[in-house]
């Protein structure tokens, strides 16, 4: 077994473990932006919430999804990794992440976005499925729908 072997092993328990038991699958009681993304090509539903701080970071989001591993263990990581960035950061990291979902690869960025692209690194592999891709993906458009005040988001 080679090293890549073994590491995308590792992905796989991440995303199997986040998607089997998210840590941030949750309606939040106190919110301020919610909206919901939908898959219709493959079913995958998500609906996020996010709760402000007073300095207009994310405090915190919370999700409920009904789909694939893939989907809810992104939402799940999304969440972790939002946490305490202001709006424009997000939308970076969403970026960022979706060009890594595509491709495999992180793209050249800021040094600000390492350690929460590292975070996301077990996806990455989704590039060689690209139907996956939207799975990964649909947390995001779903939580830049809210931060941009849409009540919904489409994969498409």
């Amino acid at each position: 077994m080679s090293f890549a072997d073994d590491v995308r092993d590792l992905y796989q328990e991440v995303i199997l473990d986040h998607g089997r038991r998210p840590r941030h699958g949750k309606r939040l009681a106190a919110y301020d932006v919610t909206a919901k993304g939908d898959n219709p090509m493959c079913g995958d539903r998500v609906e996020v919430w996010v709760r402000f701080a007073s300095d207009g970071a994310i405090a915190e989001t919370g999700f409920e999804a009904r789909g694939c591993a893939i989907s809810v263990a992104s939402a799940d990581l999304m969440a972790e990794t939002v946490q305490g960035r202001g709006k424009a950061d997000t939308k970076a990291l969403f970026e960022a992440f979706r060009t890594m979902a595509r491709t495999g690869v992180c793209p050249d960025h800021d040094a600000g976005l390492d350690e929460p692209l590292e975070r996301l690194a077990p996806l990455s592999g989704v590039h060689e499925y690209p139907s996956r891709v939207k799975c990964a993906t649909l947390p995001w458009h779903a939580l830049d729908a809210a931060l941009e005040g849409t009540r919904e988001a489409s994969s498409e």
